[in-house]
């Protein structure tokens, strides 16, 4: 009976990536690693391309050449590799360690061919105008934060906005609720404003903006935002989400719920035509 193929799970590929970035940061070429190692070199690449699960041994061998020996970041990543089959909820086994360096949101997005988003309560990230995107981030920031990490974490989404018009730009697809362009983040100056950046970025052939209306009062989308990272053969879609319980990451088979509700999501929205139409005339009555 043949074998099932190793599904290219996010915890094989955050793996990969971290220690693909430890090679390099140390000079070493995939062919140095492999003599000293003795092991295939082809075998070393697919293990950083999470094409093959990589044995928690070789792991070992890997961070004691590398020189990698913070106790706690080298039990990180020996959790992954024990677990790199695993497809199932973060949360569950790692806890608050998702949300700090585990898995970086950037880096998923930075990987995305497509990245599709419904958006119930505020304007997708990538989209964001600087003084838009500061006031969310201030809204959200816990009492007593520096002014300087507020300015950082401004400067990373703006910096994030850059794979729209990287030379191989990611292709965005959202749905926005309705209720967005009638929240008036940050006044009605930087909302005009922020409007105003949506009619500019829709006219790009890489961003698919549609608006939800009000009108249609039950839809899948109830339960909040969400998105969908499209990765290049052969990774599977991941979806992601986040609350005040922290962020999830799912993926395959699970992902394919969050694919079909935003098909479904995108069917019961307004034309592309349309939504410019209700996102201009918004725009006017701030004007």
């Amino acid at each position: 009976m043949p074998h099932k193929p190793f599904i290219r799970t996010l915890r094989a590929q955050w793996l990969g990536q971290q220690l693909r970035a430890l090679r390099e940061e140390r000079g070493m070429t995939l062919k140095l690693v492999s003599e000293h190692l003795q092991r295939d070199m082809s075998a070393l690449g697919r293990y950083e391309r999470a094409d093959w699960p990589i044995r928690k041994g070789d792991v070992i061998a890997l961070l004691d050449l590398y020189g990698f020996h913070n106790a706690a970041e080298r039990a990180r990543l020996l959790a992954l590799a024990e677990e790199v089959w695993r497809t199932d909820r973060w949360d569950e086994d790692y806890g608050d360690v998702v949300d700090s360096s585990f898995i970086e949101y950037p880096w998923l997005e930075g990987r995305a061919e497509k990245v599709c988003c419904f958006h119930l309560t505020l304007i997708p990230g990538l989209l964001q105008t600087r003084e838009y995107a500061e006031t969310v981030i201030r809204n959200a920031a816990e009492e007593g934060v520096p002014e300087t990490t507020i300015a950082r974490w401004v400067e990373l989404r703006m910096s994030r906005q850059e794979v729209l018009t990287k030379s191989r730009p990611i292709k965005i697809s959202t749905v926005i609720d309705e209720a967005v362009l009638r929240r008036q983040v940050g006044g009605a100056q930087v909302f005009h404003s922020q409007l105003q950046h949506l009619l500019r970025v829709q006219r790009m052939p890489n961003v698919q903006i549609r608006i939800l209306p009000a009108a249609v009062a039950l839809h899948p989308g109830l339960d909040g935002t969400f998105w969908i990272f499209c990765l290049p053969d052969p990774y599977p879609a991941v979806a992601y989400v986040e609350s005040l319980g922290g962020r999830l990451y799912i993926e395959s088979p699970k992902a394919e719920r969050f694919v079909q509700t935003y098909d479904r999501l995108w069917k019961a929205a307004l034309s592309e035509g349309e939504s410019v139409a209700m996102i201009e005339t918004i725009a006017e009555e701030l004007s």
